[in-house]
């Protein structure tokens, strides 16, 4: 991958705390630059546009506790065959999912819209 690869993209904080401290943003700063999604640039309680949120950590953890893991180990194991796990269907769906969530966001002007679609 060359730099004009990676410059394409954004990071996404998920807004903790020890994540979005001054240090923690320094450091992700210093290979990201601008290119950072963090608190700030969302209205608290903002819409879950992205399918970390709204999808994926959920699923995942349905399917990755599903057998009771008992270790971290077990646990380990679980998440990286969950992930592993999850079909380009699945995805396709996800961002199908997401175009009409933006939609309905773009719809109310950035307003409320029914949480569940």
């Amino acid at each position: 991958m060359d730099d004009e690869e990676i410059s394409i993209g954004y990071f996404q904080q998920d807004g903790s705390t020890a994540h979005t401290s001054h240090a923690s943003m320094a450091e992700i700063q210093s290979f990201t630059g601008d290119r950072v999604i963090s608190k700030g640039l969302w209205l608290p309680h903002s819409p879950d546009l992205t399918p970390p949120d709204y999808f994926l950590w959920g699923y995942l953890k349905g399917r990755v506790y599903q057998n009771k893991p008992r270790t971290i180990d077990a646990l380990k194991v679980n998440i990286t065959e969950e992930i592993q796990a999850v079909t380009a269907d699945v995805l396709a769906r996800t961002f199908q999912n997401m175009a009409r969530r933006f939609q309905s966001y773009l719809d109310a002007n950035g307003g409320h819209f029914q949480y569940m679609l």
